[in-house]
């Protein structure tokens, strides 16, 4: 007979596979600094291009908070001003659950920016230094409230494999590791790979390899057991976007990021009509 922990999880996994028939929920990960975000914006570009009838949603989950420069958007209010605000008002007794939960919800799709085909949401940085954990806890909870009401969510993820580790990712059923040429990268793709093959049960998993300067030396077709998606180049467009402050939408369409994107999509059956509410 299974114990209460292990009937549980059972339990978690059935529902969150029944969830994952709706939504299309890509995340992407790796270490800091190999290009996550204007790879995030680049898939939002390419998907309200393709579909311009689909609900789609982009998540900014890492507090630096780059993503909304990305896709050219100004930021209203953070989902760590909402869950602050709703955190004051169970704090004073002034509601019951269920008015909280509602609150909460009606407070983020406010908070949304509604612009360019697409809705955005920004996870924020709290205020007090150290540990994020409180606000992680929110955004699974966030991203399993919200995703039955898009087609596509795609959630920019913080450096390294810490909402892996929570299961803020656990609702995903795309994830993307990315990585540059760096040792380093490689070793945190595979450590991605082994923690999120346990813990979100993504669909279909993919390496990304981006600002690659030496494709010949790639010579596997996957990294840490994970099938390699696309390899991308250095791409001079978007470095001169990003210092003139433009977004992913002024790029010319055939720059190497959205050429990688659109690669991507397409490996992973999203561009096809295999995806998400299409």
């Amino acid at each position: 007979m299974k114990g209460d922990w292990q009937q549980q999880e059972d339990e978690r996994k059935a529902e969150m596979e029944q969830e994952k028939k709706h939504t299309a929920v890509i995340a992407l990960a790796g270490k800091g600094g190999v290009g996550k975000t204007s790879l995030s914006a680049s898939i939002v570009r390419i998907l309200t291009e393709r579909y311009p009838d689909a609900r789609i949603l982009a998540i900014d989950a890492d507090p630096a908070v780059g993503l909304s420069v990305a896709l050219g958007l100004s930021v209203k209010e953070t989902l760590d001003d909402i869950r602050l605000s709703v955190a004051d008002n169970v704090s004073d007794g002034m509601k019951e659950t269920q008015d909280i939960l509602a609150e909460a919800r009606f407070r983020i799709f406010d908070a949304m920016n509604e612009e360019k085909g697409f809705a955005f949401l920004a996870i924020g940085r709290p205020e007090a230094a150290g540990c994020y954990c409180a606000i992680n806890t929110y955004l699974r909870q966030v991203i399993r409230m919200l995703c039955d009401a898009f087609d596509y969510v795609v959630i920019d993820g913080e450096a390294g494999i810490e909402q892996i580790n929570r299961r803020v990712m656990e609702r995903v059923t795309h994830l993307l590791c990315v990585s540059d040429q760096s040792r380093k990268g490689m070793e945190i793709i595979q450590t991605i790979h082994q923690v999120a093959d346990e813990l979100v049960m993504a669909e279909q998993t993919g390496a990304v390899l981006n600002r690659i300067l030496f494709p010949e030396k790639i010579t596997k077709d996957e990294v840490g057991g994970v099938p390699l998606l696309a390899v991308i180049g250095p791409d001079e467009a978007l470095v001169e976007s990003d210092i003139e402050g433009r977004s992913v939408f002024e790029l010319p369409a055939e720059s190497s990021i959205i050429q990688g994107a659109e690669k991507i999509l397409e490996k992973m059956g999203l561009l096809d009509g295999n995806g998400g509410g299409q």
